[in-house]
Order: structure tokens, then C-alpha cells, then sequence
């Protein structure tokens, strides 16, 4: 099966029915799902952020975050000192150089609807 990374801003538009959902569901449907260890707390962090946002929505975001924690993701360690370079060379968060350094790790693509990391991502794929 063929892997494509995917980051929090993919997962959180697929779990909590946002914009752009059913795009990324059909584009990621029968391929392997990767993801550094720190998706599920950035997935956290988001309903955290929706339950306060709306408060009377508390049930149903919490379901559907309880939902997207069977969703099957293979879950990587990442090469901290590397993502420190990559962060630092092309102006991203740690976290979104986690996901970077993962795809390249694994020679497969990135899935962002994060315009900046994604052009990070092309930027890395023709240096190597």
C-alpha cells in the first residue's frame, strides 16, 4: 500500500466535517496514513480549541474527536536534531517540521492544507 503523510490540518478538516473534507477523503482513500507522535495531541488541541469556540457543540466535538482516535495512523518518531535544521532553514514550527522530515523520511507525500508547508514540501522534494 502506498503511504502519504498526513498533518493536523488534513485529519482535523476529515474529523470535524470542516471545509475541504470529503477533497481530502477521496484523495487519501486507499493509501497508508502516516503522521509524527504528535498528531494526536495537535488533534487534542484543536477540538480544545473548537469546545471553547462552542460550547453548546462540547458533546458532539468530543464524539468526534473520540471518532478520529480509531482512525488508523502509523505513528513515527522523528529525528528531533534534523527538525531543528529544517524549522529553522525554512521558517516553520517544529511541529510542521516533524511532518516535513517524516514524508521525506519516508519518500512519500505530504498532505497539508497548510499553504506554507506545503510549499516547503515541494522546496524539499527538488533539493533531494
Amino acid at each position: 500500500m502506498i503511504a502519504k503523510v498526513v498533518d493536523a490540518s488534513v485529519f482535523a478538516a476529515l474529523s470535524f466535517q470542516e471545509a475541504g473534507a470529503d477533497r481530502m477523503r477521496k484523495s487519501l482513500s486507499g493509501f497508508e496514513l502516516h503522521a509524527p507522535r504528535l498528531l494526536r495531541f495537535e488533534m487534542a488541541n484543536v477540538c480544545l480549541k473548537k469546545i471553547r469556540l462552542y460550547p453548546d457543540r462540547r458533546a458532539e466535538l468530543a464524539e468526534m474527536h473520540a471518532r478520529s482516535l480509531a482512525v488508523v495512523i502509523l505513528e513515527h518518531a522523528v529525528d528531533q536534531v534534523q527538525i531543528l535544521d529544517i524549522a529553522q532553514t525554512l521558517r516553520l514550527s517544529a511541529y510542521d517540521a516533524s511532518y516535513l522530515w517524516l514524508a521525506c523520511a519516508l519518500g512519500c507525500e505530504l498532505v497539508t492544507l497548510d499553504e506554507k508547508l506545503a510549499k516547503a514540501f515541494i522546496k524539499m522534494e527538488r533539493q533531494q
